[in-house]
């Protein structure tokens, strides 16, 4: 394909992208992402991935995007915006007894849904040029923020996340690998973060003390999708946050200039709290009646770990912990049902919401008619074992 013939080929490209609604087209050809493999490498040989596998499970695979496609010359990466969420309190004053848990911005606004009709629109382009091309987006075959930041995207900032001088960083990213080769910019962007501190500084654990490093056993928005037990120490800076932290990038301020296009309507979450005016919000206690099976098809599009709605109602009662009314019927009822839960991931997270709560009754009432006795990961002695301080309430 001749120089004239790629350009103008990329100018369709573009044209279908912006056509399908998405904000930004880059390119960047297909050699290794060196300096991503070993960034992957060194965070997992000191222990910072936590258990993450995503693109950090194969590594090698991840970062070579030739393998994707045979014969891939090219990587068309693009981004869209999806809207930022309302401020909030953490511990604000609730609009329903058990509180309402915030969610992500990303979560409530189906961004990636828009994301991957417009990267198919651009399969479609270069399909009818007589080229071969696959989609990858929330893919673990590549790593996505490497690859937009090599086509010239943005830079990765100080909160390992994708920033733009245009976009700030509240973007989706998705790829189109395919054997067009097409032109790539010659440079990618220069780092924009200088000597800023405010993501690190907001960071609710410390999971960002080393500039453009994430401690992912510290990172709230990977624990609330990791397997088994909340960490103890991080349970009381989860505040209301039920799935998802948006904290170290509200304070970023490219996000403060960055136009974001209203988006329509928000993605239905099915139990938003009436009357909360603090962002993307649901309701907790209801969350916490719900069948499994009414949980899995309100919330299943989520990334729930295992497929086991325990660990959704963990996060929850961890924030009802954290906002609920120890006062209200309505969250002692809950409480009640939780600590006598067959799930000993539940009845121990119940155990912790309680104490504080301040309800240690209710925590002696469950162990005299058998909490704990079913307990063969040892997850609720564990729990009766540790102090938990009691949450301040006004008045």
């Amino acid at each position: 394909m001749t120089a004239g013939a790629s350009r103008m080929l990329l100018e369709q490209i573009q044209h279908a992208a912006t056509s399908a609604g998405l904000d930004a087209v880059g390119v960047t050809n297909t050699a290794p992402f060196t300096q991503a493999r070993r960034a992957i490498d060194e965070r997992k040989a000191a222990g910072l991935h936590a258990g993450m596998w995503f693109t950090y499970g194969r590594p090698e695979r991840s970062t070579t995007p030739a393998d994707i496609l045979t014969g891939a010359r090219s990587i068309v990466v693009c981004a869209r915006n999806y809207e930022p969420p309302n401020p909030h309190t953490p511990e604000g004053p609730a609009s329903t007894a058990g509180g309402s848990g915030t969610v992500a911005a990303y979560v409530a606004s189906d961004a990636y849904g828009a994301l991957r009709a417009g990267l198919e629109r651009i399969c479609e382009v270069l399909q009818r040029s007589g080229f071969e091309a696959v989609t990858v987006c929330d893919d673990n075959r590549l790593v996505d923020r490497a690859a937009a930041a090599r086509a010239g995207l943005g830079w990765l900032g100080r909160n390992t996340m994708l920033l733009s001088r245009e976009l700030g960083s509240w973007t989706v990213l998705g790829s189109v690998v395919t054997t067009a080769e097409l032109p790539a910019p010659d440079q990618a962007q220069s780092d924009g973060c200088g000597t800023c501190r405010r993501c690190q500084t907001a960071c609710p654990t410390g999971a960002l003390d080393t500039a453009g490093v994430l401690d992912a056993n510290r990172c709230l928005a990977w624990l609330v999708q990791a397997p088994g037990v909340f960490p103890p120490e991080h349970r009381i800076a989860l505040g209301d946050r039920l799935y998802g932290c948006d904290d170290c990038q509200t304070v970023c301020p490219f996000n403060d200039t960055a136009v974001t296009p209203a988006r329509g309507q928000p993605v239905d979450l099915g139990l938003r709290s009436n009357g909360a005016a603090r962002g993307n919000s649901v309701d907790v206690a209801e969350l916490l009646r719900m069948t499994d099976d009414d949980l899995m098809a309100a919330f299943g599009h989520w990334y729930i770990p295992r497929r086991r709605p325990e660990y959704l109602r963990r996060n929850a009662l961890v924030v009802l912990g954290n906002v609920g009314d120890p006062d209200s019927p309505a969250v002692e009822e809950i409480l009640r049902r939780s600590l006598s839960s067959a799930s000993d991931v539940v009845a121990a997270h119940a155990v912790w919401a309680a104490r504080r709560l301040g309800r240690d009754e209710l925590v002696a009432e469950a162990r005299s008619a058998g909490l704990g006795n079913h307990d063969p990961d040892g997850l609720v002695a564990a729990e009766l074992a540790i102090p938990v301080p009691r949450r301040q309430t006004a008045g």
